[in-house]
């Protein structure tokens, strides 16, 4: 059966988008209007559980992302492409990486979770694995991970399509596997061209995180930290984040 997904661009340098916890295919925000689609092929992905494919069955797992993702790439008649993932996304972005190490060109995290397991405790275990059934949980999250500076139309907005576009099973699961999946080891040391970006603001995925997780485990790691930017440049810093997304595909 074919995959839907959404796609930009014809170019010979062809790039699988993954979305994060909260966001689908369509999640990208203006930062979309700002890409070549001369150099670049984009194809957005749905999990399953969300967007387009809401009510296609799934594990709700990052091996079933990863899996779905390479069925894409497959589908597209793609032999090599990069793998941009954000959030949730950068830790299956990764798994694609462990999966099919020589089709991989480039691989880029945005505001990423690593590979190792990324454990919640206390209050944070609370309010992550409440908002599956809480919308209010959703827009607590949202409003720390861009540093408590978000608009609260911005903050609505985000959280109700959250709760709109993607099943609360599915939401759970999906939090449940990429808080406790440890594959670092399948990755660490790969010499691939990888590129980091994180916002300045976000106070969940930080650098520091970023420096002890992606930056040790890929030696041609680096990191970029975004101005005025918290979890989400797409919507923060669309120019910007797209300038500096590819400028690094392209080099």
């Amino acid at each position: 059966m074919a995959i839907s997904h959404r796609t930009i661009g014809t170019g010979a340098h062809k790039v699988l988008v993954l979305h994060d916890w909260f966001g689908t295919s369509a999640a990208w925000g203006p930062f979309l209007d700002h890409l070549d689609p001369e150099t670049f092929g984009y194809a957005f992905l749905d999990y399953r559980g969300y967007g387009d494919r809401r009510e296609t069955p799934g594990e709700f797992t990052l091996a079933e992302i990863a899996a779905d993702g390479l069925a894409l790439a497959d589908q597209l008649g793609w032999e090599t492409f990069s793998v941009v993932g954000h959030s949730m996304g950068g830790k299956a972005a990764q798994r694609v990486l462990a999966e099919v190490p020589g089709r991989v060109r480039k691989l880029v995290g945005v505001a990423p979770v690593p590979a190792s397991a990324y454990p919640l405790e206390g209050d944070a275990y609370d309010l992550f694995h409440g908002a599956a059934h809480s919308p209010a949980n959703r827009r607590t999250i949202l409003d720390l991970v861009t540093g408590h500076r978000a608009c609260g139309r911005w903050l609505d907005a985000m959280t109700a399509r959250s709760v709109s576009v993607s099943r609360p099973e599915a939401f759970a699961a999906y939090l449940t596997d990429w808080t406790t999946q440890d594959f670092a080891a399948k990755v660490a040391g790969s010499a691939l061209p990888v590129k980091v970006f994180v916002g300045e603001h976000d106070l969940a995925l930080t650098a520091e995180t970023m420096r002890g997780t992606w930056l040790a485990h890929y030696p041609q790691a680096e990191l970029e930290i975004l101005a005025n930017s918290g979890h989400y440049p797409m919507h923060e810093v669309p120019v910007a984040f797209a300038t500096a997304l590819e400028a690094f595909l392209r080099a």
